[in-house]
């Protein structure tokens, strides 16, 4: 938008008074309280409103300056709609001090943090676990079984669901021969809805992609579906590495790891409805690498800077995308940034190793057992 010749309202009433005044003979009277002043006064207060008014429609009729709703209803006219927000899911651990007798976990049995925030997750449901009843609509806990994990999903939308590993651990009712519950790896895959500016780039790419069977449209298509997605595109090649001329493949993600087949589905229906006649392809979850990791930090605030050197490494490795490698280097970089107070890094090792962790076009990284030492 053009720059726009905008005024103040001292400017208002300064440029009033001085035409008023170079049209007459004699000085006028332009003191507080006078009726000229007031006058002009009055006139800049129109004019500032009239300004306002014109400032708001420009803003409105391009995408680039509109915001909130004018920017949703000036994309909706091509079919283009903002992403929602997404629930926070993860996986929580039951567990109990006497595994004599068996134990049942309801869907739906809702747990929260260990401080003092509002957020809930309740237990959902997973039919590939082993411990899943469809017919008792929840997971039995077997005799002399000390613990299970399940799914949870936070039940507000948005990023509030993303808790630190160890936060969820308060039951909100009881479980008959359950005694605790925790999380063991932080929930990282909530998102608030999305962005203004998010909006406007998926925007342009949603116009450069309307040429359809192209590489940027199955991406745009596969980033469409819901935020928070990372993926990657292999062509010619089948899922197993042999060569297959006319064939993709796609390994997407969440944010969770596992992401759901019905989101699998959705992405999967969205290709299909880009690709190229005779192309066939396949969607798949990323294959997760696990990174255990070690090191020993010399500090004065010791037992503090630990948590935090744990919290920096498992919010890093969370930023992996699917391919993403993990330096090895890196892990001393982020336990010096974690804190002022460290003053020595060594003994480090990433998988018992002193390598780089490599990630393939089918795998992404997750954070295994940090033990700062």
């Amino acid at each position: 938008m053009a720059t726009l010749n905008t005024k103040t309202f001292n400017q208002l009433v300064s440029d009033q008074v001085a035409a008023i005044q170079s049209r007459v003979q004699q000085l006028i009277d332009f003191a507080i309280g006078s009726i000229l002043r007031s006058i002009v006064e009055s006139n800049a207060t129109v004019s500032l409103w009239f300004q306002g008014l014109l400032l708001q429609i420009l803003a409105i009729t391009r995408a680039a300056t509109s915001t909130g709703t004018d920017l949703d209803s000036w994309a909706a006219d091509y079919a283009f709609y903002r992403l929602a927000a997404t629930y926070a899911t993860g996986q929580v651990t039951f567990s109990r001090f006497n595994s004599t007798f068996a134990a049942f976990i309801p869907v739906g049995t809702q747990i929260q943090t260990s401080d003092s925030s509002p957020e809930v997750f309740a237990v959902t449901v997973d039919t590939t676990n082993p411990n899943y009843s469809a017919t008792l609509n929840g997971y039995n806990v077997p005799a002399l079984t000390v613990s299970i994990s399940v799914p949870v999903q936070c039940t507000t939308l948005g990023s509030v669901g993303n808790v630190l590993a160890g936060l969820c651990k308060q039951l909100t009712g009881s479980i008959p021969g359950i005694d605790t519950v925790t999380n063991a790896n932080p929930f990282v895959n909530g998102l608030d809805a999305e962005t203004d500016t998010a909006f406007r780039a998926r925007f342009v790419s949603y116009i450069g992609s309307l040429s359809k069977a192209t590489r940027n449209a199955i991406a745009n298509a596969i980033s469409s579906v819901q935020q928070g997605l990372t993926f990657t595109l292999t062509e010619n090649f089948n899922y197993a590495g042999a060569a297959q001329p006319g064939y993709f493949y796609t390994v997407v993600d969440d944010g969770s790891g596992n992401p759901p087949s019905a989101l699998l589905t959705s992405i999967n229906n969205a290709i299909d409805a880009v690709r190229a006649f005779t192309v066939t392809f396949g969607v798949y979850g990323p294959v997760l690498e696990t990174a255990t990791i070690a090191l020993t930090v010399t500090s004065t605030n010791h037992a503090a800077d630990a948590v935090l050197v744990q919290a920096a490494i498992a919010a890093y490795i969370a930023t992996l995308g699917i391919g993403a490698s993990l330096p090895y280097t890196k892990l001393a970089q982020l336990a010096y940034d974690a804190s002022p107070t460290i003053t020595n890094v060594t003994s480090v090792t990433l998988n018992s190793g002193t390598a780089d962790l490599a990630a393939s076009a089918k795998q992404r990284i997750i954070a295994g057992t940090i033990t700062v030492s």
